[in-house]
């Protein structure tokens, strides 16, 4: 077992638990050859600020997170054992030398190929389950909690189960593209289905992508139970605005929202 990980810091009654997405700290930094922004400050700061995690997405040409970064972030956390360290990426490419190398919490099984600008859809299962099935067991052999990045497909989530799965990361650009149209109500209720499904047969349910202020709480209103959301672009997006100690305020406010009205 991995002994940075605590015992499960978030039950499923309970809030909603923030981690923070740095790729896109980095990718502003790569536009130059200075340090700026700092990727490890800022993701010290967002945690100040009461994140309880922090996610990175290294692709194999570093485009945005790189290795150093990686191994740097896994050294600030160490300060911080409860706080989340939840690595993403395809376990095809770079991911399983990280999870090897540093053990974190969590890693995030993502099905995207090297040149994809970002993830844009889940694992397909059970057509994945064989090849995928080997790369699972070694993480949870490290002590890494698995969760993999899935569709809101009900169906496949006994498949992911089976797998050795620990939890899924709902895909949610559907939602938000949904988000404040009359097809709502009918694409939520796809997510609570999948959550439900999946919670049935024993996996937590995580959620992420195109998440922002403005739909979260709508997001966590309609599907009760999400242990963690990971948002990074409108995050850090907000950051230049709001700074990211607010920022994180403020996101975590979303939550709070979201919570029936006898927890807040």
């Amino acid at each position: 077992m991995n002994p940075l990980v605590a015992p499960e810091p978030f039950a499923r009654d309970a809030r909603t638990a923030l981690s923070v997405n740095v790729n896109k700290i980095a990718l502003l930094r790569n536009s130059r050859t200075l340090e700026v922004p700092n990727v490890v400050a800022l993701s010290r700061t967002a945690v100040l600020a009461g994140a309880q995690g922090i996610t990175v997405h290294p692709r194999p040409d570093e485009r945005h997170i790189r290795a150093r970064d990686v191994h740097e972030l896994a050294a600030l956390l160490r300060e911080w054992p409860h706080v989340e360290y939840n690595i993403e990426g395809n376990p095809t490419h770079n991911l399983m030398q990280f999870l090897r190398e540093l053990k974190p919490h969590q890693c995030t099984l993502v099905p995207d190929s090297a040149e994809q600008l970002t993830s844009d859809h889940g694992w397909d299962l059970p057509a994945d389950v064989q090849w995928l099935r080997p790369l699972v067991a070694e993480a949870r052999a490290l002590g890494v909690r698995v969760s993999l990045f899935m569709d809101p497909l009900p169906e496949a989530m006994a498949h992911a189960a089976e797998l050795g799965a620990e939890r899924v990361e709902l895909y949610t650009e559907a939602f938000a593209r949904a988000h404040g149209t009359p097809e709502q109500a009918a694409v939520l209720a796809r997510y609570a289905a999948a959550a439900q499904a999946a919670q049935a047969v024993g996996l937590g349910v995580n959620a992420g992508h195109d998440l922002n202020r403005a739909n979260l709480t709508d997001f966590l209103r309609a599907v009760p139970g999400v242990i963690e959301v990971s948002i990074g672009h409108a995050l850090v997006a907000d950051a230049l605005e709001l700074g990211m100690t607010q920022t994180v305020r403020e996101y975590q406010r979303c939550i709070q929202l979201a919570q029936p009205t006898g927890s807040r």
